[in-house]
């Protein structure tokens, strides 16, 4: 439920009963529980437009607050603060309802929006390294929370296919007399990577190679029949890498996301003819480029022999999804170095008439992974990390923390490493605001302790055996008996509000802060009120096995909108 909006509801009502016409500012939650559930604090940012005392106003809100409902007490503090306590028998009863529902009184959204939200992007003919995991990771949460709330999203995994890397991989396959066999089309290039590496090499040695080189790049453009066979065949290898890194990282992502380069490249021309239309090219050293007020440094849309640049694609690829997928919000999840291009493209696509004025475009910049040392993350020799490597070493690290391996079976530890392990790296980087560098720690992400997928995935796996232990049927109401059943319930009800904010700032870490802090409340709860312990009546037991489930519930659907896994045992 949106628990902020019933309460601005009441606020609002009371300041139409005080004949008070400024709309109230939004109220927010107390810092402390003797400060109440929330706060107001409207009522000086009103004192000056009224011409009075902020407690004035605030008395006068207070006359008039319905305490019948919602509402049990409200008190001023300090200089014009309203303190409120929400009534617990209404609190009961909408932890109830939120417990009955399978989507915990979440709702969908009333107007919902059709979104594209563009992640992961890896590079063709390579492996993804761990620089693609935050973007993959990141939008993926986006895209799941969105969903969840109700709006229309599609995926959108833009990988570049069109270029001169291609023509060099032609080549060199040709050059060395190899062939593409097998049923995965990879034959001899099982190791994609190696064979980039040394495809380059040549380009690089070689002026002859890269001559040639090109010139199949204008095959491929042109229709050849030969070469966009080769080339389909490094694409489909390319994303069967990625496929397996997607399973790994339970990633929504399909072939049916892609929508490469190659996709927009019948538009480009179109692209450049409409900005002429528009009045917004201009030629500078033989290249079209777009001077945008204020920008020293233009957007050059095309070069002087006529090739077209990333600009020129991503013009295209806007116009498409506003005009022709009719999103109304648009969201790159790109590394926060990007974020010049992006500002450009944006202003570019807005001023050409190429997207509409009410489409939100945003680029969701995010930082760096860094080692111990403050350093981008590197392997021991310097090179780059194959995030496929990181991913299966998570996953043996994981197995070290299981304790008690004579309970599972070989497979039952095999699948919990991998949701632990795969969890761990994934809430270890959604955890931070997505915009900081963050240090890359094994130790602190696969701890028991503090704002770990682990300490997530624990306490969900104790409530489970609470009902293991319990082994009956739950009956009977929700009672708010204690401040800590009063905090808990109220901090689960919380959850539609914190989906919200997440997903309106693509900030998963909302969501982790969140859920750190229902776990850390629910542990001191489970400590001072037993369920199961012999003295203790059968409506609190009850009662506090279902607001123990609701939790748990709570938990789930966190974690599974940052596509982490929850374990019943651990």
């Amino acid at each position: 439920m949106k628990l902020k909006s019933q309460l601005n509801n009441v606020i609002q009502d009371a300041f139409n009963k005080a004949g008070i016409e400024h709309a109230p500012m939004s109220v927010s939650e107390a810092s402390k529980p003797e400060f109440g559930d929330y706060q107001f604090n409207g009522a000086m940012a009103l004192s000056k437009k009224l011409g009075k005392n902020p407690r004035e106003i605030a008395q006068s809100i207070i006359d008039h607050l319905d305490l019948s409902g919602v509402l049990t007490k409200a008190e001023i503090a300090g200089p014009g603060f309203i303190n409120l306590w929400i009534n617990p028998l209404w609190l009961a009863t909408q932890a109830q309802e939120a417990l009955a529902d399978e989507r915990l009184s979440i709702s969908r959204r009333e107007n919902p929006i059709k979104v594209v939200v563009d992640y992961s992007g890896p590079n063709m003919a390579k492996q993804m390294h761990v620089g693609h995991l935050r973007s993959t990771i990141i939008g993926d949460t986006l895209a799941n929370l969105l969903t969840f709330l109700g709006d229309d999203v599609i995926r959108q995994n833009h990988i570049g296919d069109w270029g001169t890397q291609f023509g060099m991989l032609i080549a060199y396959l040709e050059m060395k007399g190899l062939e593409m066999k097998g049923e995965d089309g990879s034959g001899s290039l099982k190791d994609l990577e190696q064979f980039y590496k040394d495809a380059k090499g040549e380009f690089d040695a070689n002026p002859a190679f890269a001559n040639k080189a090109r010139e199949y790049v204008v095959k491929i453009q042109s229709g050849d029949a030969h070469c966009l066979q080769l080339w389909q065949k490094f694409i489909d290898i390319s994303l069967g890498h990625c496929e397996e890194v997607y399973e790994k990282l339970n990633v929504n992502l399909t072939r049916d996301d892609v929508r490469a380069e190659s996709f927009y490249n019948d538009d480009l021309a179109n692209v450049i003819t409409d900005l002429q239309k528009s009045d917004k090219l201009q030629e500078s050293n033989g290249a079209q480029c777009v001077f945008l007020e204020g920008d020293e440094v233009p957007v050059i849309v095309q070069k002087g022999d006529g090739g077209y640049l990333y600009a020129t694609t991503d013009l295209a690829a806007l116009r498409y999804r506003a005009k022709e997928l009719g999103a109304k919000r648009i969201s790159y999840v790109v590394d926060a170095r990007q974020a010049g291009h992006f500002k450009q493209v944006f202003r570019v696509a807005k001023e050409a008439g190429f997207v509409p004025e009410y489409v939100k475009l945003e680029h969701i910049a995010f930082g760096t992974m860094m080692d111990k040392g403050g350093k981008p993350f590197k392997t021991r020799d310097g090179g780059t990390v194959k995030l496929i490597d990181l991913l299966d070493e998570a996953v043996v690290k994981a197995r070290e923390t299981i304790n008690n391996k004579e309970d599972y079976t070989p497979e039952q530890i095999d699948e919990l490493a991998k949701i632990i392990g795969i969890g761990a790296v994934k809430y270890a980087d959604l955890a931070i605001n997505r915009e900081s560098n963050y240090i890359f720690n094994w130790d602190k992400m696969l701890s028991f302790e503090g704002n770990t997928s682990l300490y997530m995935q624990y306490a969900y796996a104790r409530i489970q055996s609470i009902f293991r232990k319990f082994d009956g049927q739950i009956s009977g109401d929700i009672i708010i008996g204690d401040e800590l059943e009063h905090r808990l319930a109220t901090m689960l009800l919380r959850f539609e509000d914190v989906l919200n904010r997440a997903a309106e700032d693509a900030s998963p870490n909302q969501i982790t802060t969140y859920l750190y802090d229902v776990v850390t409340l629910f542990m001191r709860f489970y400590e001072q009120n037993p369920m199961l312990k012999e003295g203790v009546d059968e409506s609190t037991k009850m009662s506090r096995l279902q607001l123990a489930d609701l939790t748990a519930k709570t938990i789930k659907q966190g974690l599974d909108s940052l596509g982490i896994r929850v374990v019943d045992r651990l």
